[in-house]
């Protein structure tokens, strides 16, 4: 079984921008936040799968969750985490892989989600989603010059993959993040 160091490792070694590695923590952190409740015995794939969903994206941006699949099997990464994690780019990358499973709807939900929250805490006098309401990050996700290459239209079709409001995801994606920031401190 991969570990999460080892898929850490691989990121790293095709990714070297700290933004990309940032991005690629808060996710794997989120996703290991969803499992806890939706998937308890299999919080480090989860992490894992939100660790490696960007592998390409720094070397192939134009043919991002393409290029993964030959990166991740070169490194021997099991196909169902190639699979899982290339499905984040459905519809707006040529990836082959739908989001069916639960994980992979929430990874669609959150990869553009974690990046407007980071944002925002960036704003934040606090620099922290610690002390972020969600009636702020409301505001942020309504202005759409703010953040502008996160896809709002990504995030809506995410929380109505899922069956949840927009609101509902908004919220338990913040709650998401705030605990990956605890665990960091």
């Amino acid at each position: 079984m991969l570990t999460l160091s080892a898929a850490e490792t691989i990121l790293q070694k095709y990714n070297k921008e700290p933004f990309h590695l940032q991005h690629a923590n808060a996710v794997s952190g989120t996703m290991g936040y969803f499992a806890k409740k939706y998937d308890p015995e299999r919080e480090d794939y989860w992490r894992i799968v939100g660790m490696l969903h960007d592998t390409d994206f720094e070397l192939y941006p134009d043919e991002h969750c393409v290029k993964g699949e030959a990166l991740l099997q070169a490194e021997g990464v099991p196909q169902d985490i190639i699979r899982s994690a290339l499905s984040h780019g459905w519809g707006m990358t040529n990836s082959a892989y739908e989001p069916t499973h639960i994980m992979e709807k929430i990874l669609y939900a959150v990869d553009e989600l974690t990046g407007l929250i980071g944002a925002a805490a960036l704003m934040r006098p606090s620099k922290s989603t610690l002390d972020m309401e969600l009636s702020s990050l409301k505001k942020k996700f309504k202005d759409k010059k703010f953040a502008a290459g996160c896809s709002r239209d990504v995030i809506a079709k995410g929380a109505e993959n899922l069956g949840w409001t927009l609101d509902e995801l908004l919220s338990e994606t913040l709650e998401a993040m705030k605990e990956v920031e605890r665990n960091a401190n």
